[in-house]
This record gives C-alpha cells, sequence and structure tokens, in this order.
C-alpha cells in the first residue's frame, strides 16, 4: 500500500508545488484516521491541496463553503414529508461523504460549527431519533482564515481538539511560486489527477498504520510531554488524554509512510508541532497567544523534554 501513497503524493506535489512537507502532513493525519484543520491566508492553495487529496486517492468528495447564515441541516441533512409515501423522507446532507471539505469554517456561527462534532468523533449523525452512519474513511478538512480576519467566529477548543492536526500552507518559494505562474492551471492539473488507490485499499493502509510498533520508552517520552504540558507554568492548560492518542496515532503513521515498522523519537518530534500546536495556549504570564506563538509552545515542549 505504500507504493500507492507515495504514488498519490507524488502526484499531488505536482500541483501544489514546494509544500512537500504540508501535503506529507496531510496523509499522516488522513492514514492516522484523524481530520485536518488548514490555517492561513486566503490564496495560499488550501482548497486545492483539498481537492488533490480527494481526487488523488479516489474518495468521494464534498465542498460546503461555511458561511454566517449556514444552518446544521445545510449541512447534516433534513427530513422532508413524502405524500406519496405518508412519511418523512431522510435527505442525507453533504457531510455524507468520505471526503468533507469545510471551507472556511470559523466564518459559520458556533452552532454550525458544532454540528460537526459528533460526526469527527463518532463517524456518525444522530437525528429524529435516529442515528446514520458516515462512509468509511471519513474525513474533514476544514480551513480557516486568520481569526483577525473580519467576519470570523473563533472555534472553541471542545472543536479544535477534534482536530487531529492544524498545518499552514504558507506563502511559495521564488523557486515554486515561478513554476507556478509557468505552469498550467491548477484547475486543469486536478482534472488530470489519477486515482492511486481504492477507499478499501485505504482502511488497510490505516489498520497497518495501527500495527506500528511503540516502544514502552517510547510511551515513556509521550507521557512526559504530555506531563510536562500540564506541569509548566507556560501553558495555560496541558494536553489532553486525547492530543496524546493523536500525537502516537500520528507519529505510527508518519513512521508508516517512512516504511518502518516502529516509532522513533524523531516521529514523536516531527508530528508534535502539528498535532499541539492548536491545543497550547501561553499562560497569561506568557506575551501573546497567537496561532505562530502556539507552535513555538510546541518547539518549546520538544526542547524541554528529554528523549528517555
Amino acid at each position: 500500500m505504500l507504493d500507492k501513497i507515495q504514488a498519490a503524493a507524488a502526484q499531488i506535489n505536482q500541483v501544489i508545488v514546494g509544500k512537500p512537507l504540508q501535503i506529507r502532513q496531510a496523509l499522516t493525519c488522513l492514514l492516522a484516521g484523524g481530520h485536518l484543520l488548514i490555517e492561513d491566508l486566503p490564496g495560499v492553495g488550501k482548497t486545492t491541496l483539498a481537492h488533490a487529496l480527494s481526487l488523488a486517492l479516489g474518495l468521494q468528495f464534498k465542498r460546503v463553503q461555511f458561511t454566517n447564515d449556514l444552518l446544521p441541516a445545510d449541512l447534516l441533512g433534513v427530513s422532508v414529508y413524502d405524500r406519496s409515501a405518508n412519511a418523512f423522507v431522510f435527505h442525507p446532507g453533504p457531510i455524507f461523504s468520505q471526503v468533507l471539505l469545510a471551507d472556511e469554517i470559523n466564518r459559520a456561527t458556533p452552532k454550525t460549527q458544532s454540528a460537526l462534532l459528533e460526526a469527527m468523533e463518532e463517524h456518525q449523525v444522530s437525528g429524529d431519533g435516529q442515528t446514520r452512519a458516515l462512509p468509511e474513511p471519513f474525513f474533514v478538512i476544514a480551513t480557516q482564515n486568520p481569526a483577525d480576519h473580519s467576519g470570523t467566529f473563533p472555534l472553541p477548543e471542545s472543536q479544535l481538539d477534534r482536530f487531529l492536526m492544524c498545518i499552514s500552507l504558507g506563502y511559495p518559494d521564488a523557486k515554486a511560486e515561478r513554476a507556478l505562474l509557468e505552469g498550467e492551471d491548477r484547475r486543469v492539473m486536478l482534472r488530470q489527477l489519477r486515482v492511486q488507490i481504492t477507499a478499501a485499499q485505504l482502511q488497510q493502509a490505516q489498520q497497518g498504520v495501527n500495527q506500528v510498533h511503540c516502544a514502552p520508552a517510547l510511551l515513556d517520552y509521550v507521557q512526559a510531554l504530555i506531563a510536562h504540558s500540564r506541569a509548566s507554568n507556560l501553558f495555560a492548560e496541558g494536553l489532553s488524554p486525547r492530543g496524546a492518542l493523536g500525537l502516537l496515532h500520528a507519529a505510527r503513521a508518519w513512521a508508516w509512510l517512512d516504511g518502518r515498522s516502529h516509532v522513533l523519537p524523531e516521529d514523536i518530534q516531527a508530528v508534535l508541532p502539528a498535532v499541539a500546536g492548536h491545543r497550547l495556549r501561553a499562560a497569561a504570564s506568557s506575551a501573546g497567544t497567537g496561532r505562530l506563538q502556539r507552535h513555538e509552545l510546541a518547539a518549546e515542549l520538544i526542547r524541554a523534554v528529554r528523549i528517555p
């Protein structure tokens, strides 16, 4: 399965030029069974990355543009009375897809944002007295503009914690931007992408990731990182048990992408900024609480805890 994932990554790298790290992070998140939050300025390729991932991996894709008038029913679906059947018939919303792009998620109201909580955690939707399972694999890619942009509602901590990883694409370097300017239209390139793996094979790969071995000493390291985040006066609060599990799952996926059957300390350190950055807040005594500093806090966590 690894060669198929690598072939998909190679295709995506041709569309999203100069961002191999972010593409690997996105694949890591998917293989670990998590959800991805991409926070960055408009126009840097967030939506294009989501499209490319779904096309190269052969997954059913739906996109929802989040706005302040979007209702939970617009996302989850609604029951409509059918006179011929003399009964209410459920019409599923766009959330019933394998890849859901929640575009500009922080432009929707907290009520609509909260509609995603059960789906992201339980892979199911409850309503009208029924529970409906979502397709598998189920992967939410949410994009959001910086919180200081007009018309945004900050994501609550409970919603942020549902995202396994948070990444930022950033501006391309000069070489990548020149390739972008001289190359084909990205929309044309997206239509040319070929499916490299089936959904069933992707699920097998996710199961293979779960089998990657993590030695007791590595579990000690994860626990030490979590404990330090809770005890240090640098952080407003520590990482949750969900964050600890997410760190372990992501490290296994990172190791699997390297073709290894065991986790190394470097795998944990590689995924920690993306897994912990959006979960950490600076204590009141520390200056600033912005996105950049959150990633600096993750780096400080790595520096502070010794590898066993």
